[in-house]
């Protein structure tokens, strides 16, 4: 269960009445949610809904059609350049593929962010490190190339370095994609141990069920094209909301559509296959 509901602290993340989407195309609109400091938050809903486009606003890669979306007090829209850069080093991020550096070891992989954006000593990296991979149980894997890690251990070492500059927003982009069970749990239970630890904002984009209700504070569901949903696992797990309970049970007939919703762009580029087969 979680352990930190924090009503108490403050507003680290927060979107208000926001709209996102690429170009003229939006993908979800009226969102308002927040993640407080020592709060795990799970962002939650099918493939395809939306999750990792809140995290890529979360972090200034896209800015929003309308609405606000503020970290750390700062409306994202209004920072730029060095500003922008020094505020995401107050973030830290676990990228759903890992993207760990193939040519470094273990060690230098979660060293990097010391050595780009630290000036701390080698004896004090060489600690941090150390430290860290220990909290995610690969201390004695330090010396390893990627290429002679598991996928799940793999996983771990990316979240070792998303936590070594000790962030105070940490956001996971499906963190327990391809994991075995047993590495799905120990992941659950790091995320919630270094909330806690560390006592910042955890935001996790994920569809996965049991793990993030253990562990959440708060829950938000997106769908067709909108907030669905919010509140607390043990409210969430009440709700007899056709969409939630379609989601928590997995069952196929229900108000989320299997098939990706039609466009104008795909119509317009059905159009134009169409013509290229005409005589």
């Amino acid at each position: 269960m979680p352990m930190n509901t924090a009503s108490s602290s403050g507003t680290i993340l927060q979107f208000t009445d926001v709209a996102l989407g690429y170009g003229d195309f939006t993908v979800l609109s009226g969102i308002s949610l927040e993640a407080r400091k020592g709060q795990v938050v799970a962002l939650m809903g099918g493939s395809g809904s939306g999750k990792t486009t809140l995290l890529r606003a979360a972090t200034a890669q896209i800015l929003p059609q309308s609405g606000r979306v503020t970290v750390f007090g700062q409306d994202i829209a209004q920072v730029q350049g060095e500003a922008l850069r020094k505020l995401r080093q107050r973030m830290g991020v676990l990228f759903q593929q890992g993207a760990l550096f193939t040519d470094l070891n273990v060690f230098e992989n979660v060293a990097f962010p010391l050595r780009e954006h630290t000036h701390i000593s080698e004896s004090q990296i060489n600690d941090r490190v150390l430290e860290k991979l220990d909290a995610v149980g690969l201390k004695a894997a330090a010396h390893l190339h990627i290429s002679e890690i598991s996928g799940g251990m793999a996983r771990r070492v990316a979240l070792a370095r998303a936590i070594v500059l000790e962030p105070e927003l940490i956001l996971y982009d499906e963190p327990f994609a391809g994991l075995d069970p047993i590495s799905l749990g120990i992941t659950a239970r790091l995320i919630r141990d270094l909330t806690d630890k560390l006592g910042c904002a955890s935001v996790l984009i994920t569809h996965d069920v049991n793990e993030s209700f253990a562990i959440a504070d708060q829950v938000y569901m997106v769908g067709q094209g909108k907030l669905i949903a919010e509140g607390t696992p043990t409210e969430l797990s009440a709700s007899q909301d056709s969409y939630v309970r379609q989601f928590l049970d997995g069952q196929p007939d229900g108000p989320i559509a299997f098939h990706y919703p039609v466009s104008p762009a795909f119509n317009k580029w059905l159009e134009q296959r169409k013509g290229r087969r005409t005589p």
